[in-house]
């Protein structure tokens, strides 16, 4: 006489299972949060601004059902294979830690030197991180590219980033 399974021998290598936990917690909180949403009655517009986030919700609850259904049913997912990734190889720490230094730069700076000089920062501490070896050229490149996200966050999106040292000279 064999005995019935354990949940835990069930769920042994049903990993898939965590994602239909996060679609399920992340539809029932859209759907909680829609119905907080007040919004003054309305004759003319029946589709108000709740019924978006409804649907969204109510998919990602469908999502939930039908994945779970799927793995239990012996689905599994399939393994990656479009990386070349040797994972026998150790992290390479001569490019992510001046990649951090840039990061951890950006952040000081931005509300004293304000984000052009910042950016500027950022994106030239992160093309010398990955190997770039063209200082003058990089430099320039980082400026603009720094300057155009600047007034393009401002006339773009109506955001104003800020100006730091350069105050009333942007």
């Amino acid at each position: 006489m064999s005995s019935a399974p354990t949940l835990a021998s069930r769920l042994k290598g049903r990993a898939e299972l965590g994602v239909v936990l996060l679609l399920g917690a992340a539809g029932l909180l859209v759907i909680a949060d829609a119905a907080r949403i007040v919004t003054p009655y309305s004759r003319t517009d029946p589709v108000g601004p709740k019924t978006l986030p409804f649907v969204v919700g109510g998919l990602l609850l469908v999502c939930a059902v039908l994945l779970a259904i799927n793995v239990f049913r012996g689905g599994r997912g399939e393994v990656e294979g479009g990386e070349d990734v040797d994972l026998s190889h150790p992290a390479d720490w001569k490019t992510v830690l001046p990649l951090v230094a840039a990061f951890v730069a950006n952040i000081l700076l931005i509300d004293w030197a304000g984000w052009v000089i910042s950016g500027a920062v950022l994106f030239w501490g992160s093309v010398w991180a990955l190997g770039s070896r063209h200082y003058v050229r990089d430099g320039l490149i980082s400026v603009a590219m720094s300057l155009l996200t600047f007034y393009g966050f401002y006339l773009g999106l109506g955001i104003a980033l800020p100006a730091g040292l350069l105050e009333g000279i942007l």
